[in-house]
Parts: C-alpha cells; structure tokens; sequence
C-alpha cells in the first residue's frame, strides 16, 4: 500500500487521475482533456512504467492544449495509432467519490462501468463499442434526413442489419461479465457487511434475454421504424440498456442508504478486480480515493483485510484511518508536490 496524505485541494486525486489516465486513456472526473492540463501551461504528460507476467510496460499519455490532436497515446517507442491500443498495458480499478454515481445516476453511468471493464481487459471490445456507436450515429442522421426526404427510408434496411449485428456483440458481451460482476460482487457485499446485505445486478435488457439478439434487434428495429422516424431518433438497441443494482431484492438507487450506496460501488470494485486477475492471471494495481473516512470502523477493517495482497495506492487526509493496514511508503502531499 502507497499513501498519499495531506490536506483537501493539495492535489492528492490528481496522482490516482494521472494513473487512472494511462490505464484508460480518460479521466474520471472530466470528458474534457484540456481540463487535466496543469492552469497556465501548453501541455502534460503522465508516464506509467508496469511490471507484469509477460514483462515491462511504458504508457505514455501527452496532452496538448489548442491543437487539433489533443491526445498522443505512446507503448514504449511506439505512438499508438488508436485510443484503444493503451488497454492491456496497465490494469487498474479505480473507487473514487465520483464512482457513487454507478448507483444514483441514469443507466448511462451502469453502462459505462460494465462497457470500461470489459475495454480494459478485451480491447477488441472496444472496437466493437465504437463501431455500434458510429452506425447509431449515422443512423440518426438519416432519420434526420428522412423528415426532409421520405424516399430515404429504404436505406435505413443496411443501418438496421449493422446496428443489429454489432448490439448483438455487445450484449453477449455485457450479459458475460454482468452475470460474473454479480456473483462476485454478491461476495465481496457479504464480507464488507458481515453478512447482513445481499448484492445483486441484473441486465436489464429485452435482447439479452433472446437466444439470438441480433434477429431480435433487427426485428423491434422493423418494428419501431416509424416511431423512429417520426421522433427521428433510435429508441432501440444497446444505448438503451441499464443493469440494475439491488440491495436485499429492493432497488439499490431508491431505497439504499448514501452508506449502502458507497458500500454497494465499492463491493463492484473489489469484485472487477477479482474479474479482472480470473481473465489476465493477476491482480490489477487498485486505487482508492478518499474511502477510508466515509466508512465506518467495521467496513474499514474488511476493505484493509480484502485489499492485503494488492498493489493498492490510496488517498487520505488523516493516516489514522489506515489504522491496521500494512503500509509501504507514505507521501505528505502539499500543493501538488511529494513530500516523504
């Protein structure tokens, strides 16, 4: 365990947000790049050298402000042509404050989470996240275009059969790892409550539930076509999943206390590590951000025991809260710079 301690706004988050950077390519706290370059200055760069089973790995990622390519991903000596070819190279899994949104937000934020896991470990998913997100795009223009120019309406026939076929990859996939999450994450709720809570999620979508998804979209794709046009947007397919989360069967967004919440996103953390060391062979380097202090002697005590043989680096104001957890070095944080 690495700590970073000190006082709030020292820059203690931006550490875990520079490592979370070269893990995914993203933060986690803005969609914009420009605002992770320090105030006053041209550009940034954050390298992360990783040791795993099959050797050294260097991500560099390289942030420049006001021009047309913002972001340069390089792997060692080599610039990486696609975003996507960072995923691999450095594995971690992060809980931040942020990260309770997974529970209270919309079902954008539950996809996210299921969509960054399975980037992270099958890159080729990612491509096929991209390709599905592209033919939505593109089939929303011609629905656009069609209120202009009925005859169009015969073209959306190759759009539908696109976007049937990559949702239909797309599901298989999240039904996967949804399924996994579940079981594991049930585990990990257990042991942080002492039994008390059972966790679950469940997909939530109607194509899951088909033997062929892709026929099944193709078909609710024919037969909402005229919905379609008339709103000129896609009310099917893959954007529109969400995974429910229950606490003891009951909605985990309604009825879950804010302490329920932070245990429920923190138990799906711990067990996208487990995923993550039964499909790569080891354990993903965890980071926690602020988690000590908001949760209660108890829970504190299961996380440090659960966390014992991961590299983990963490974030606090006061040292007292890792009471118990074997520690390696410990850095004083004050405005933006390590102090040992």
């Amino acid at each position: 365990m690495t700590v970073f301690s000190g006082p709030n706004a020292q820059g203690k988050t931006n550490i875990l947000e520079a490592m979370h950077l070269c893990c995914t390519g993203r933060s986690h706290r803005t969609s914009h790049d420009e605002e992770m370059i320090r105030w006053g200055t041209p550009a940034s760069r954050v390298s992360v050298l990783s040791s795993q089973k099959d050797g050294t790995h260097e991500v560099s990622v390289i942030l420049i402000k006001g021009q047309k390519k913002k972001k340069s991903v390089r792997i060692g000596a080599r610039e990486a042509e696609r975003i996507g070819e960072l995923f691999g190279h450095v594995f971690g899994v992060l809980f931040s404050p942020e990260d309770l949104m997974i529970v209270k937000g919309g079902p954008s934020e539950r996809r996210r989470f299921v969509d960054m896991q399975l980037s992270q470990l099958r890159p080729s998913y990612f491509y096929t996240l991209q390709q599905a997100a592209r033919v939505l795009v593109q089939r929303n223009a011609l629905l656009r275009a069609i209120a202009e120019k009925p005859s169009l309406e015969g073209t959306l026939d190759v759009w539908d059969e696109q976007l049937s076929l990559t949702g239909a990859s797309v599901v298989r996939a999240r039904r996967e790892v949804i399924e996994v999450l579940s079981s594991l994450a049930c585990e990990e709720h257990k042991s942080l409550t002492d039994g008390k809570e059972e966790l679950r999620l469940r997909y939530n979508s109607e194509a899951a539930q088909k033997e062929d998804p892709a026929a099944f979209l193709l078909q609710r794709l024919r037969e909402t076509r005229a919905d379609d046009i008339r709103r000129m947007s896609t009310g099917t397919g893959v954007h529109r999943d969400d995974i429910a989360i229950t606490i003891n069967g009951k909605d985990a967004r309604t009825y879950a206390s804010q302490g329920q919440q932070r245990s429920a996103v923190l138990s799906l953390k711990l067990a996208q590590t487990s995923f993550a060391e039964m499909e790569r062979g080891e354990a993903p380097i965890l980071m926690l951000d602020d988690v000590m202090s908001e949760l209660d002697p108890d829970r504190r005590r299961q996380l440090i025991e659960r966390i014992g043989s991961m590299q983990t680096f963490v974030t606090c104001t006061d040292i007292s809260d890792l009471a118990g957890a074997e520690k390696g070095r410990i850095y004083q944080v004050r405005e933006g710079k390590l102090y040992i």
